[in-house]
């Protein structure tokens, strides 16, 4: 049982991040896929801390933009940029396509258009700025502790909102893909312990800031998965890989923004 599931997050870890792992995981890395998807969010930890620690260094060392922009490219490099990838070909494909069909066609295609630059400058631009307010004292007390937990929370939350919408959708592309095993249902129960595993550092905030209205971030982070899946539904009947990058980077963002506004009003 162990075992398995020491297998399942280094499946994980191989797919979603650059991570080395041992060459027998990439040997067994589709029929694990399915199952794998329950360690998203622990992804999302990994790539929480390790960008909360570059930002806390680089701000230290330089300054707070300097820090943010460290650990956006921390991120980046763990990740293979696989969700800012996802979004940016999303923007493309919804932007320049009208119907399925194209849509389909122009996200699978590898080369960056107009409206992906565009969406991943916005993005980028609104992580940094919203941020840079978040971390200047207002709101969160500006410890190296809160701040792991304020982007381990943000990382794994909007994983686990890219998930949901796997399990209530289906796959639009019809042929297979090297994605296609990382974005079947699996179990169901993939889907609790995903949810158990999100809410860890979101207590654990909650109860180092004494304010556990933070748990309302997880509305607007699901509503985002909601609307996105519907909106992915109506126009390709259903999501792709690049469709769940998009997820996780809209709503990381979101997440951001309704933990300012608790702060703000509670």
């Amino acid at each position: 049982m162990i075992k398995r599931q020491i297998t399942l997050l280094l499946t994980a870890m191989s797919f979603y991040t650059r991570l080395p792992v041992p060459a027998y995981i990439h040997q067994q890395h589709s029929a694990q896929l399915p199952d794998a998807i329950r360690y998203l969010p622990v992804i999302g930890w990994m790539v929480g801390i390790v960008s909360a620690l570059v930002y806390v260094s680089g701000s230290y060392l330089f300054n707070m933009n300097v820090g943010l922009l460290l650990s956006f490219a921390a991120g980046v490099l763990m990740t293979g940029a696989f969700h800012e990838d996802g979004f940016a070909d999303v923007c493309d494909g919804f932007g320049g396509g009208w119907s399925k069909p194209r849509i389909l066609e122009i996200m699978k295609d590898s080369r960056l258009g107009t409206y992906g630059v565009t969406g991943l400058i916005i993005i980028f631009g609104l992580k940094f700025s919203i941020l840079q307010l978040m971390l200047g004292g207002t709101f969160v007390a500006v410890k190296p502790w809160n701040i792991v937990l304020l982007f381990a929370l943000a990382h794994s939350l909007s994983r686990f909102a890219a998930i949901t919408v796997v399990f209530n959708h289906t796959y639009a592309r019809i042929e297979e893909s090297k994605a296609s095993g990382a974005v079947e249902k699996g179990d169901f129960k993939n889907l609790l312990f995903a949810g158990a595993v999100t809410v860890l550092p979101l207590f654990l905030l909650s109860w180092e800031s004494n304010n556990y209205f933070l748990f309302m971030a997880v509305i607007p982070a699901l509503l985002v998965a909601v609307a996105a899946g519907n909106y992915f539904k109506k126009w390709i009947g259903g999501y792709t890989g690049d469709c769940l990058g998009a997820v996780q980077q809209l709503a990381e963002v979101v997440i951001y923004m309704s933990l300012i506004l608790i702060w703000k009003f509670t």
